[in-house]
């Protein structure tokens, strides 16, 4: 009874100050959309990140020269060049690494291409030919270049979809010589429309051979990364320790701190991308979460306000037997109960504008971006603005509980 008693008391409340009340739960309103929307769209992102790198296989193994970046200090070693030809040719030694089932060398870089009188800027991607089985990414025309044709510097390419649309038109792109940095190469493969696989989009590449692409576009001797695809999965983290113990052994190093090479896994990048944007969803939230406790101060003024209106009845009640405990209670409940109400609309304007958000974002960004509805964020939304409520409230709840009920009657 009186939990029913209180319920209607505060509905009673509610109904007497309709525009009051709505405003002073607009800030609970916004506090808990807004989390709801962050939450949602950063496990949206999450999802779609990590589905990228899935893209390529959880066998591949990416070898990078220089030390793993650990701050500022440590960006200059991304330009290392302390991968040679030397490395791949160990690698590539079965008693070395003898659970690789393929090794490719990997060089990249910007650049332009030109066709007749169009010119486009590409990214150059230098690799041998098991690239598709490493990317999964294969061509719908054409071909790829074989192992002969790298050995022997063949000028050779496969473009991407993006690029065939901007070079060619509707025009047969198989067979032409495009130019990049006054050399002529043929294409002899396209490439099937995927987009970005782990933040790579080769709609917009250029594939040649790693040979055609350090000797004549770059003019390089080193390689920007090794590619290793293991043949089980339960065999990465053997061929690692097999890949770092060969490369020390090809660089002298005898102490692990001097690496001058990196290593990741899709585990490990994986990893590294659910804890980044973890902590970065939960920073936005935090600071979305700041206009909770700006709601709670308005839910507190607010219901300091209501103490003062209601003098006379906090006074009849007294009078009629009503204890400070059922006053207090009485007034704290109002507030908790506004704060929920004031959750409930928030969770749905948050799930409603999160799935605004990511069906834009899907046909913007990516088709893969999936709508998420943080179920556990909108229990702890509820909470949240049920403890505001609590805590916003105790001090009113107290100034009607302490008021004297002779005081109280004789207030005009």
């Amino acid at each position: 009874m009186i939990v029913k008693y209180l319920v209607k008391s505060g509905m009673a409340s509610l109904n007497a100050n309709g525009m009051r009340s709505v405003l002073t739960i607009l800030g609970i309103v916004i506090g808990i959309t807004s989390i709801i929307l962050v939450m949602s769209l950063g496990q949206g992102a999450e999802d779609l990140i990590l589905g990228q790198i899935q893209g390529i296989g959880s066998k591949v193994i990416r070898i990078a020269p220089g030390r793993h970046p650990k701050g500022p200090t440590d960006i200059g070693s991304l330009f290392s060049d302390s991968l040679k030809s030397r490395d791949l040719e160990l690698l590539r030694q079965k008693a070395n690494v003898p659970h690789a089932e393929g090794i490719m060398p990997v060089i990249f870089g910007g650049e332009s291409v030109a066709f007749g009188s169009e010119t486009y800027g590409v990214t150059i991607f230098g690799v041998s030919e098991i690239f598709p089985e490493v990317y999964d990414s294969y061509p719908n025309q054409g071909r790829i270049f074989s192992e002969e044709e790298v050995k022997t510097y063949s000028e050779s390419v496969v473009i991407g979809s993006k690029v065939k649309e901007e070079l060619f038109g509707n025009q047969d792109p198989l067979g032409q010589k495009i130019r990049i940095k006054g050399r002529n190469l043929r294409v002899i493969g396209l490439l099937e429309q995927k987009g970005q696989v782990s933040f790579i989009n080769f709609d917009d590449a250029v594939i040649m051979p790693y040979t055609v692409a350090q000797q004549y576009i770059f003019g390089i001797k080193h390689f920007n990364a090794i590619v290793v695809d293991a043949d089980e999965e339960q065999n990465v983290l053997r061929t690692v320790e097999d890949i770092k113990a060969t490369l020390r052994v090809s660089h002298g190093i005898r102490d692990s701190e001097k690496d001058d090479f990196y290593i990741e896994t899709q585990a490990q990048a994986m990893d590294m991308v659910s804890s980044v944007l973890g902590v970065l969803t939960a920073f936005l939230t935090s600071i979305a979460a700041i206009s909770l406790v700006v709601g709670g101060i308005g839910i507190m003024n607010i219901m300091l306000v209501s103490v003062t209106e209601r003098t006379r009845e906090i006074g009849l009640r007294k009078a009629l037997g009503a204890t400070e405990k059922n006053i207090l209670f009485q007034f704290l409940f109002e507030a908790v109960f506004l704060t929920v109400i004031g959750g409930f609309i928030g969770i749905l304007f948050g799930a409603g504008l999160s799935f605004g958000a990511s069906f834009a974002l899907s046909r913007i960004v990516s088709e893969n971006w999936s709508f998420n509805f943080p179920i556990e964020g909108a229990f702890w939304g509820l909470f949240v603005a049920s403890l505001v409520g609590l805590v916003f409230g105790i001090y009113p709840a107290r100034q009607a509980a302490k008021k004297n009920p002779i005081e109280a009657l004789r207030y005009e």
